[in-house]
This record gives structure tokens, sequence and C-alpha cells, in this order.
């Protein structure tokens, strides 16, 4: 084989590499930049992407028991949160959560090692409720390493680590899986536009592009919702660096169907998959989300916010601009 011949076919081979790991290719997972962009292969891997990180659980206030489960909830009660609704605490006021990965038919749980760090699971055998919540509504189901955890309406009950003080709700919608329980064991918010922070507040019907007075064309959602992506994530090796509590205020956008997409690129359009298992939408490769301090249509008010978070144009690129003053 000659050696014109040898370098062909390495190109062509360099060329077929690219095009299948395009948008998906994985890199080192120690990166700083974010999380390698493959699901967790087990549950012991679960807290990664939903808020675990180095003491993380060193965060809750209210303590953890010997046998690594979470404090004893005591006597829980029912509180008003804002955008939520009603959310059930455990007695010193700490919002109790729920996992879409868990069951409640038969009750099951799947989170444990990291993640359960993450989410400390509440012990079962030492709750009471209080006016709103039915006792029949408690009960108990055995985790993987024997201990028993409470339930509520059927779904194993967990705090959050980062919910450092009475009242925080810094778990809903983490990762899109977790959420605060309502007194029947719902999620709480379910129903209301407010209320579905881990559901995206509804789901972008299509992409399309704006004329926006300070950036120009910028790429918005079905709902009008500027999409933004951010510098520390990576299209190449694919990498996310928004998770746990980034994702509280950068919302990922939701995959849509390319025959919703108005005046962007239908090849610049993809959908790939964030360390949680969820999907998530890409512009040229680029994962893209939703600010939710952006009050309506047309806000930009995330534009170059830390220096890091910046809209996207209608060719896929990021607007270095900041907004007019």
């Amino acid at each position: 084989m000659n050696k014109r011949r040898q370098l062909s076919l390495a190109g062509a081979a360099l060329t077929v590499s690219v095009l299948a790991t395009a948008c998906g290719g994985s890199g080192s997972s120690g990166s700083d930049q974010g999380y390698d962009a493959r699901p967790a292969a087990n549950s012991s891997d679960a807290g990664k992407g939903y808020g675990y990180g180095s003491g993380a659980a060193d965060g809750y206030g209210g303590g953890k028991s010997s046998d690594g489960m979470g404090a004893a909830g005591g006597k829980l009660a029912v509180r008003q949160a804002a955008d939520l609704g009603q959310v059930v605490t455990d007695e010193k006021g700490f919002t109790l959560y729920r996992f879409d990965k868990d069951t409640a038919k038969p009750p099951a749980s799947h989170c444990d090692g990291d993640c359960a760090k993450a989410w400390p699971p509440v012990p079962a055998g030492s709750a009471s409720v209080s006016a709103g919540i039915d006792a029949s509504a408690l009960g108990e189901v055995q985790r993987a390493d024997g201990t028993r955890q409470l339930t509520l309406g059927g779904w194993p009950v967990y705090r959050y680590a980062k919910d450092t003080s009475p009242g925080d709700t810094r778990g809903q919608g983490v990762g899109g899986t977790w959420h605060a329980l309502a007194p029947d064991g719902k999620k709480a918010g379910e129903g209301s536009a407010a209320g579905r922070a881990g559901e995206d507040q509804g789901a972008a019907d299509g992409v399309s592009v704006a004329d926006n007075a300070r950036l120009g064309k910028i790429v918005v959602d079905g709902r009008g919702r500027t999409l933004y992506r951010f510098s520390k994530d990576s299209a190449w090796p694919m990498k996310f660096a928004c998770t746990g509590a980034c994702l509280d205020t950068w919302k990922p956008a939701k995959p849509v169907d390319k025959a919703k997409v108005r005046g962007v690129p239908e090849k610049l359009v993809s959908t790939v998959t964030r360390p949680d298992g969820t999907q998530q939408l890409a512009i040229d490769c680029w994962p893209v989300y939703w600010f939710t301090g952006d009050g309506k249509p047309g806000d930009v008010n995330g534009q170059g916010k830390q220096g890091l978070w910046f809209a996207v144009d209608d060719q896929g690129k990021k607007i270095t601009a900041a907004p007019a003053g």
C-alpha cells in the first residue's frame, strides 16, 4: 500500500470517527468543566448531576443518624411555599422531597451511595403528622442496605443536603427528577405553571428566531424564552458544567420536533443526554437553557451573567455583546 493511499484511508477513518461522535463524544470524566455526557451506570452514581458535590451533605442543618440515614422526621407539617403551594416539611421546617426514579406502587427507593449523601433518606418509624396530612398516607420501605425509609403516599421521602435553612426549596426540580412533596405524596405545585420547575414549566413547543433590539437575532423557544449557552459547558467533547444548584436558575431546554424549527438551520438542532439521563436541546452541539430571571418573552436578563452565559444567534453562535443599559 503506497503512502498516499495510507494517508487517504487514515483521513477517511478520522472523518467517520468525527461524524459518529458529533454532539456526543466522551472525554475525560475528570475535567473541571463538568460531567461526561454518559448517564450514570448504577444507582451509586445517581447523586452526580442531582446536586451532589464535595461536602454537599454537610450543608443539611438537621444532622444525620449513625446508620447513614437522614435525621428523624418528627412531626411532619404543611407550609405554603412561593410558586409551589403546599409542601411537606419535617418538624424543623426542612422541605421533604421525592425522586422520579423511585416508585410508589410498590414503594421502592433507587437513591443510594453518593445520591443518598446529597439526598438523605428520612427514617421510618419516627414520623407523625399535623393538620393537612392524612396519617394513613405514611408508610415505609426497606432500602437496599436493610434500613427502613419513610414513605408518603407510597413515595420514599428525602431531604436535600443543600437546603441549609428551614423553608429552603433548593432541591425543587434538580436534575428534572426531584420534587418537593405535596401533602398527598404528589409533586408540589403539580398542575400550576409556576410549580413545574422540574418539568420546564411546560415543554417548549419548537424553536424560532426573534429580533431583539439589543442583541439582534436571537434563538427562542416556543414560549418566546431566550435560549442561552454556558461557556463552562463543552460541545466537544460533550460535557455539562451546569448541574446541582445551577439548575435552580438555568433550566435545560426541552428537545423539540425538527418540524417545528423556524429560522435556525435544521442541521444545528439536536438532542443531547445529560448526566442524569434526561434529554436537552442543543444548538450547534451546545446544550441550551432558559433563564428563570427572564420574566417575559424577549427578556435577555441572562445575557453576560457571570461572563459565562450568552444568548445564541440564528447561526448557533454565542452573542458576546452585553445588553445596552
